[in-house]
Formats: structure tokens, C-alpha cells, sequence
């Protein structure tokens, strides 16, 4: 597990310094990742690395547990959405709890909304979990909300 950690790491401080010249704006705030099971909440950082191409990192704590996530996303306007845009993406899920390490996939497809004269960037998404490993499971209804300050 301590592998994964270190190649997601790896991968956003790769991608982030090659894509220096086409950054944009970073994210900064809240997430609660809800459904079934334990509500999660925690702080959350999101980056544009390329036009469409973003990065999500999440620390979310709850249900007597640790979960880190770092997810990619594609993300592109909806047309005459003003500041409406559309996501898909995927990342690894750490959990940490009750002496053991959990590991998941973690697909997401959202809506983000920057609303228009202000820092404020909201999202919803649903984003279901691949459990990986002994009893591995499925999990279907687990969506996010997100509440982020944009500089």
C-alpha cells in the first residue's frame, strides 16, 4: 500500500511540474463523501494541470476511520452552462482504521459549478467504490459534495 501511495504522490508532482505552463486555478475546501455506509468528511485540494485535465486530493475522516484519495478528471463546459462544467474520473482510495489498510477504486462522474463574480466552486458527484481485496465488494450508491474557495 505504501508503493500506491508513493506513485499517486509521484504522479501529481510529475504532472504538476511539466504542466506549469498550462496551470490554472487551484481549489481549496470541503468534501462529504455520503451514501451508503459512513459519512465522510474532510479538506480537499483541486488543481488544473491542463485545460481539461484536473487533479483531486482528498483527506477524509469518519466512520472510525482515514481515508486519502487522489483522483484525475476530465472536465469540460457545458455549453451555455455559465460556469456549469461537466466531470469523469478515477482514483485510489487509502482507508486506514481498526488495524488495517483498505484499498479502493474509486470512479467519479459530477457536475462543478464556479459561481460567476465570486471565489466560490461547488460540486456533486457520484462516485462508487471498488473495495480491493479480501471480500472485495461493490458499492454503488456513494456520492460527494464539494465546497471550495478557488485563488
Amino acid at each position: 500500500m505504501k508503493k500506491v501511495l508513493l506513485l499517486v504522490v509521484a504522479g501529481f508532482l510529475y504532472f504538476g511540474n511539466t504542466a506549469k505552463a498550462q496551470t490554472g486555478a487551484t481549489s481549496a475546501g470541503l468534501t462529504i463523501d455520503f451514501g451508503d455506509g459512513a459519512t465522510l468528511v474532510g479538506p480537499a485540494v483541486r488543481h488544473n494541470f491542463t485545460k481539461n485535465g484536473i487533479g483531486q486530493a482528498e483527506l477524509l475522516f469518519g466512520g472510525g476511520g482515514t481515508y486519502l484519495s487522489a483522483y484525475y478528471q476530465y472536465q469540460d463546459k457545458i455549453q451555455n452552462g455559465n460556469g456549469l462544467n461537466w466531470y469523469v474520473g478515477v482514483g485510489p482510495q487509502l482507508g486506514f482504521g481498526n488495524g488495517s489498510t483498505d484499498f479502493y477504486i474509486r470512479p467519479m462522474l459530477g457536475l462543478d459549478y464556479k459561481l460567476e463574480g465570486t471565489p466560490l466552486d461547488l460540486a456533486f458527484d457520484w462516485r462508487p467504490a471498488f473495495y480491493v481485496g479480501d471480500n472485495s465488494n461493490f458499492t454503488a450508491a456513494r456520492f460527494g459534495l464539494g465546497f471550495r474557495f478557488a485563488f
